[in-house]
Parts: structure tokens; C-alpha cells; sequence
């Protein structure tokens, strides 16, 4: 008789901190009953309060403005932003609903999940990495290669995707003086590891 073998489970998921954390501010968001235009407590208020890294809040916020629930402006802070209405079946499956929207639309949504991939970059604990990769080497800055780079540092495949989505539609702009100095402020708050600086650099860079 043929003996069976055994089937192993799979090993439970564990949640990372600044996932739970993402969930318990946004609780806290829903609990407060705040409403869009309503300023969180600074990054270093928050990071005291719940007891967590200014790193692992960075993410955290990072997550919160990707799913358009906050929005961080560098030197006002995290704003509450109200839910978007949920997307029903009957509009169809995003790419043909971008196909519907206005381009200005689209920029802006792109240059949103730019925003949160900067700050994810901003938030990777190897700071010789970030340096290495987004350091002024004496060549001309390119905005596909310094966005390839930072979403190597970003590690987020989901805000990989969803880029390459709204590209379709808000492709890259084309070189200019004004895009290389906003790609070296972007590169410079990335190295630094300033996530507002980094998210506030991605602000027209499509449309300068």
C-alpha cells in the first residue's frame, strides 16, 4: 500500500508594523469622524504617540496616500482626504474607465502613485543603496532611469503596476532644464530619506 504523503500548510501571513499601522490610523481617521481637509498630528507627534520609528510611520502614510485616504503636503503635513466613491461593476474595469476620464485627471492620479512610490524609496533602511543608485554621477538625469531606480528602492510590485496603468495615458514627459532639476530634488530627498520632500518633488513633474 502506497503510503500518503502528508500535505504541509502554508505558513500564516504575517502582517508588517507599518501595514497595522496603516489600518490603526485610518481607524483613527474613521473614530475622530474627520473629514477631507482635516490636518493629522505631525510625523514626529504621531511616531511618539504610537510608539514606531519615523521610518515605519513614513510607510504607513505612504500606504494611507496610495489608497487616497491622506494626502501629504511637505511643510503643512497629512491632510485627511475623503473616500473616493466605490467603483461598481457596472463602470467596467479600470483601464476602460481611464480611457473615459480627462488627461489632466490622469496626470494628477499618476503623479499621486509617483508620490507614494517616493516615499517608499525615501523609507529603504539601506541607505548605501539609495545613494548608489540615485547619486548625481556627472550624467545628464533621465526620467526613465531615475523612476526605474526608484521603484527598485520602493519595492512595491502593486504602485509598479498601477504606474505602468496610468502611463498608458500620462506617459513620461519630455526632458527639459525644469524636469532635471525636479528629477535632482527628487533623487536628493530620496537619499536624505525625507519622504515628504520626495513626494512633494513629484508635484508637475509630469507636466513641467
Amino acid at each position: 500500500m502506497d503510503s500518503v504523503t502528508p500535505r504541509r500548510m502554508s505558513p500564516v501571513r504575517r502582517e508588517r508594523l507599518y501595514e497595522k499601522l496603516a489600518a490603526h490610523i485610518s481607524d483613527f481617521i474613521e473614530a475622530q469622524g474627520l473629514v477631507g481637509g482635516d490636518r493629522l498630528p505631525s510625523e514626529r507627534q504621531l511616531a511618539t504617540e504610537l510608539g514606531v520609528s519615523r521610518a515605519t510611520l513614513s510607510r504607513a502614510l505612504a500606504a494611507l496616500e496610495t489608497r487616497g485616504r491622506i494626502e501629504v503636503r511637505h511643510g503643512v503635513g497629512a491632510l485627511v482626504r475623503d473616500p473616493a466613491p466605490s467603483i461598481g461593476t457596472a463602470a467596467g474595469p479600470l483601464d476602460e474607465q481611464l480611457a473615459s476620464r480627462p488627461q489632466d485627471e490622469v496626470y494628477a492620479a499618476r503623479e499621486a502613485i509617483l508620490a507614494g512610490i517616493s516615499r517608499a524609496a525615501a523609507t529603504n533602511p539601506q541607505t548605501s543603496l539609495r545613494v548608489a543608485m540615485l547619486a548625481d554621477d556627472g550624467r545628464q538625469r533621465t526620467f526613465q532611469h531615475t523612476w526605474r531606480c526608484i521603484r527598485r528602492l520602493a519595492g512595491s510590485h502593486l504602485l509598479a503596476d498601477l504606474d505602468d496603468l496610468l502611463a498608458e495615458k500620462a506617459p513620461a514627459p519630455q526632458d527639459s532644464p525644469a524636469l532635471r532639476a525636479s528629477l535632482d530634488a527628487l533623487a536628493d530627498a530620496i537619499i536624505r530619506g525625507d519622504g515628504s520632500a520626495a513626494a512633494t518633488a513629484c508635484l508637475g513633474q509630469l507636466t513641467t
